[in-house]
């Protein structure tokens, strides 16, 4: 069995997905897992954490929880997965988990592939790009949480590890997984504790999957998540997928945006065209529980006839002033806790299809309606799937530079006849 350590909601649902096509049985928990659950038949478990920007030592501590967890109920092989464009402060997490990972499990030399080609996200000579761009010219320069402004992903992981870095390039990968493995060797010979390796197409990422198919731990984005599970298949070591009818069907939907990302914001802009819309002003009301209630009345207010958005997603311009008035963390934390607060009010008041746009919108919408996991669905865009909770719910967690523009409006008018992935 795969165990995988997402750093987040969306990024969970992401490598779960990525799992599944390759033919994997896979589940997906939201939040550390206590004790014994009744799962289904699997072949890989996702335990999506919190803990991209929390502080580090928590970070650590969480994700060797579910570290033991998951080895503690069949786990074998660990995924540790975090963003496609390798988003992380200065001094973390992303190299602090690893270490934590690394020693736990022996690891010696940790395979790191944050590309995901299907995403636009590829790594050539160690800089990864955005689409055409490189990351550090990308929208990413200006997270509000994780701004990256260096694209070589060495240099970056470098200060975070106490560990050495050190770079496979393209021309290694395109050779097969025999040059990446040999090439994996000599790495781990020279005292490496990582290595960055390239990828710019998913023909990569199979080579990089056949490579590490047997290490005990591997480091990347959803990409090589499916790298792996396509190793895994060709050695008979994966099944085929079902198809099942959507078990929720036509139901009343709305849509939570609160990234801010340059896609998000297409996609809201996209959907504030065509339905109604309400936006939490965290700088005009800095209280989570007034700017729910405010929201929530809002939507008790009038029948519709298309599916609502309720956003708080931003130019970065107008966050930056909102940041300056409020504080980064206040401002965060206001609008992460009242989109939990309408979550919660929105499924009291009969919806049960929620699409989320953002991480940390994803995990406090989650946390608040103590979705504990639920059963892959279709992919609404790539790496994008729904989730189906064992009470009825349709969770769409989408992380902010996912999908196209047309991605919220075409997520809340999905027929109920609409096969997906069981």
């Amino acid at each position: 069995m795969i165990g995988a350590i997402a750093d987040d909601f969306t990024g969970a649902t992401d490598v779960a997905v990525a799992f599944r096509r390759a033919g994997l049985r896979t589940v997906v928990l939201f939040g550390l897992p206590s004790g014994d659950l009744d799962l289904p038949e699997h072949d890989a478990v996702v335990v999506g954490l919190k803990t991209r920007t929390i502080p580090t030592a928590d970070a650590v501590d969480q994700s060797l929880a579910a570290a033991d967890w998951l080895e503690t109920h069949g786990a074998r092989q660990f995924y540790f997965k975090y963003c496609s464009t390798f988003d992380s402060r200065p001094d973390g997490n992303i190299g602090p988990v690893a270490d934590a990972l690394a020693e736990r499990f022996a690891a010696g030399l940790v395979a790191m592939v944050p590309a995901s080609p299907e995403h636009g996200r590829t790594q050539y000579l160690g800089y990864l790009f955005v689409g055409p761009v490189l990351l550090s010219e990308s929208p990413m320069r200006h997270h509000p949480l994780t701004p990256m402004t260096d694209s070589f992903i060495p240099r970056v992981l470098e200060p975070q590890t106490s560990g050495s870095v050190g770079l496979i390039a393209h021309d290694v990968v395109r050779r097969g997984p025999y040059a990446v493995a040999a090439e994996l060797a000599r790495h781990a010979d020279i005292g490496d504790r990582y290595a960055v390796i390239d990828a710019i197409e998913a023909a990569d990422l199979v080579a990089i999957g056949g490579a590490v198919v047997d290490h005990v731990l591997i480091g990347g984005g959803a990409g090589l998540a499916g790298g792996l599970g396509r190793a895994l298949a060709a050695a008979g070591r994966a099944v085929p997928e079902t198809l099942a009818p959507d078990p929720v069907g036509q139901v009343p939907a709305v849509v939570l945006a609160g990234s801010c990302s340059y896609r998000t914001l297409e996609q809201v802009a996209v959907m504030l065209s065509s339905h109604d819309s309400y936006f939490l002003d965290a700088a005009g009301v800095p209280d989570a529980a007034e700017l729910a209630r405010r929201a929530l009345a809002w939507y008790d207010s009038a029948e519709r006839s298309t599916p609502p958005l309720i956003y708080s997603s931003v130019p970065p311009q107008q966050l930056r002033r909102v940041q300056d008035e409020l504080g980064v963390d206040a401002a965060s934390r206001i609008l992460e806790d009242a989109a939990g607060r309408i979550a919660t009010g929105l499924v009291a008041r009969g919806v049960r299809r929620l699409v989320v746009a953002g991480g940390e919108t994803s995990g406090a919408v989650v946390g608040a309606l103590g979705a504990t996991g639920g059963v892959i669905g279709a992919e609404a865009a790539p790496g994008v799937p729904w989730i189906y909770t064992p009470d009825g719910l349709a969770l769409l967690l989408k992380s902010g530079n996912f999908g196209d523009p047309e991605l919220l409006v075409r997520a809340v008018s999905i027929p109920s006849d609409q096969e997906v992935r069981a």
